[in-house]
């Protein structure tokens, strides 16, 4: 994970596709952003493990192709993700994003994407890693959480962080008004990282991911 990033189709419109599992908000978010502003990419790919995921009836709103395979049907995990591998190079993907994906991708498929594969989580890493990272942020009686956009890597949430973003947990305020807070967060930062992507406006040094806009 170091050195310069360097993306396929540069100086062209990069095609993204985004994996999902559930409500597909941070899908939206992104969908919405591209609209009305130039990020030098289009959605063109979602995928999902759930049939049932709203973020597939989000994409199809939005004319963006949808890829569900069921898990069942495959002899094992690995062929799953090789079935995956093949769709997303079919579709010539740039960069894949995860938004609320409930499946770990495999070091195959992560190792065929390096440096092309983000994901967004709902804390400051490397803080509070896994799924309940609100929960167990608020449970935990932290005074600041956030929201974290980072490369993925080979171990869980773990890869160069892209953008962070505190936000401060009020005494009296609840789980759900935090997950609000937090989610707010989420879907402004997360097409920023995007565009940045996209625009060939990151570079990676060592663990640190510099951003050329910025610097």
């Amino acid at each position: 994970m170091a050195g310069i990033l360097k993306n396929t189709n540069k100086n062209e419109r990069k095609r993204i596709a985004v994996f999902v599992s559930g409500n597909g908000s941070n899908l939206q978010a992104i969908l919405d952003y591209s609209l009305k502003n130039d990020i030098n990419g289009d959605v063109v790919y979602v995928l999902s493990n759930n049939p049932d995921a709203y973020a597939l009836i989000r994409a199809k709103n939005a004319n963006v192709k949808t890829f569900c395979p069921d898990l069942k049907k495959y002899a094992s995990r690995q062929s799953y993700d090789m079935e995956i591998l093949k769709a997303v190079k079919s579709e010539r993907i740039d960069l894949i994003c995860l938004a609320g994906y409930m499946l770990l991708l495999s070091p195959d498929f992560i190792n065929e994407y390096q440096n092309k594969i983000i994901n967004i989580h709902p804390s400051l890493l490397p803080s509070f890693k896994g799924m309940h990272g609100i929960k167990d942020a608020f449970d935990y009686g932290v005074k600041v959480t956030g929201v974290t956009v980072h490369f993925v890597d080979n171990e869980l949430d773990h890869g160069p962080i892209i953008l962070q973003e505190a936000v401060r947990i009020d005494e009296n305020e609840n789980l759900e008004q935090l997950e609000k807070k937090i989610h707010e967060v989420e879907h402004r930062i997360y097409p920023l990282a995007v565009k940045y992507f996209c625009k060939d406006e990151l570079k990676i040094i060592g663990r640190k991911v510099i951003i050329k806009e910025r610097s």
